[in-house]
């Protein structure tokens, strides 16, 4: 078995950044301007590097061999809002995107951005923000209607707030509060999935070092629409024979995923996926002594699953590092980050 090498300094400061440059889903400029300056700084051999015309980045490894061609995806969007109504009294009415609690971001930073390019501080508040005023406040649901952004600029009117050229439907970014702690986790918003593609850094990186070059050739979709359904439906070239998604393992009460292993998701809600693709991403795991946990998870879905519903007819299996708290204020730790990394480039070796 050749040796492979991981580069958790390298794969962390690349999380780092990622985590720190706003993508929420259908802004993806920053993001992507930063992964392509990273994938190409690994200075491959013979990587092609594109972008689709929706704005996914594609990268593609020439292989060893060309007969049965491979596929990688994660995406970089992440969960997000933007300004649904300038209200009268210059706040903002936000509209989600993506799926999670409004309570998941109660009193959080955001970052308003205007069509020019100016950003803005604020917060999401309650409409009801104050016990000293509004008796039962806590009780109150958290909805798109309860909820508003305070700007921090001196607005007291809807012409105030156009003023600052704030508009319906600019983006609005939530702080992420990245850390990495002395004991190896790393808390933030948005490791789902910028921890996927960090680990797909990792394993081209790893790869890239000992010499190497993968036994197939592979595509590797870096998705920028995986929030609201669609990020990898397309992107990949005719004939792909398998497909690996590259997304969060989903910690918490009843599951089996932890934040120290690599995931393999056997099933979500889509249904399960490929068999035989997934018992050899096990069996790889095995013979490389790599942790890894199965996991079933209800209420999920993937860009795996996007690529099928578009016809895709490659197999398709689903790994990645354990996130807790998804869709909220996230945990990872950089041992699952490794594992993840290096059951992908065992993979790309194989």
């Amino acid at each position: 078995m050749a040796e492979v090498g991981l580069q958790q300094d390298s794969i962390v400061d690349f999380l780092v950044k990622l985590l720190n440059t706003p993508s929420p889903t259908g802004y993806h400029l920053d993001v992507i301007d930063t992964v392509e300056a990273a994938f190409e700084g690994l200075a491959i051999p013979d990587l092609r590097v594109e972008r689709s015309p929706k704005g996914a980045l594609v990268l593609t490894w020439p292989g060893e061999r060309d007969d049965a061609p491979r596929g990688l995806t994660a995406h970089t969007d992440t969960l997000g809002l933007m300004v649904r109504e300038i209200k009268s009294n210059g706040r903002l009415k936000l509209h989600m995107l993506g799926r999670y609690m409004w309570n998941a971001v109660e009193f959080e930073g955001v970052t308003i951005q205007t069509r020019d390019g100016r950003r803005y501080r604020g917060t999401v508040v309650p409409v009801k923000a104050s016990v000293h005023i509004h008796r039962g406040a806590g009780d109150e649901p958290r909805t798109q209607d309860t909820m508003e952004a305070r700007i921090d600029e001196r607005v007291s009117n809807a012409d105030d707030v156009r003023a600052l050229g704030i508009e319906v439907g600019d983006f609005v970014f939530l702080d992420p509060r990245v850390e990495v702690t002395p004991s190896g986790f790393i808390r933030s918003r948005h490791l789902d999935d910028k921890a996927g593609v960090a680990c797909i850094y990792g394993a081209f990186e790893a790869v890239c070092d000992a010499g190497l070059r993968p036994a197939q050739t592979v595509t590797a979709v870096i998705a920028n629409y995986e929030e609201v359904g669609h990020g990898a439906a397309a992107g990949f070239p005719p004939g792909l024979r398998e497909l690996v998604a590259v997304d969060m393992a989903a910690v918490g009460q009843g599951q089996n995923s932890d934040e120290f292993s690599a995931g393999i998701c056997v099933a979500d809600a889509g249904g399960p996926y490929h068999v035989e693709l997934t018992a050899r991403l096990r069996e790889l795991a095995e013979a490389a002594a790599i942790p890894y946990r199965l996991d079933i998870y209800p209420y999920y879905g993937s860009d795996g699953e996007a690529y099928w519903r578009a016809g895709g007819a490659a197999q398709v299996a689903l790994i990645g590092p354990g996130v807790d708290a998804s869709h909220a204020y996230e945990r990872t730790h950089t041992e699952s980050l490794l594992h993840t990394a290096h059951l992908l480039a065992r993979y790309l070796l194989s």
